[in-house]
């Protein structure tokens, strides 16, 4: 896996009641990805960038909602979710920037 694939993969924290608590409770931290990374590219580019040790990697592919406007109907785009589970005692602070 080359390097520009690594920093194309991850688009994003998720923040989120849900993510909020799962981060608080299970060490997990979630991200939005690309539709067709699959879990190994998502391992390996959270390692590489946070420098923190990942456990596993459970992927959500999240159907887009049709939402009523004055138009009619529109529909949301899908797209893709990641579950990261860390290593015990690490965590990965977004507020800080390099």
């Amino acid at each position: 896996m080359n390097k520009e694939r690594i920093y194309k993969v991850l688009l994003g924290p998720h923040v989120s009641e849900k993510s909020a608590a799962s981060t608080e409770l299970s060490n997990q931290v979630v991200f939005r990805v690309l539709p067709n990374a699959n879990k190994l590219e998502i391992k390996k580019a959270v390692e590489m960038l946070f420098k923190v040790s990942v456990l596993d990697v459970r992927t959500v592919n999240v159907k887009g909602k049709v939402k009523r406007n004055r138009f009619g109907l529109s529909k949301k785009s899908s797209w893709k979710k990641a579950y990261v589970s860390l290593a015990q005692g690490q965590d990965i602070d977004f507020a800080v920037a390099e």
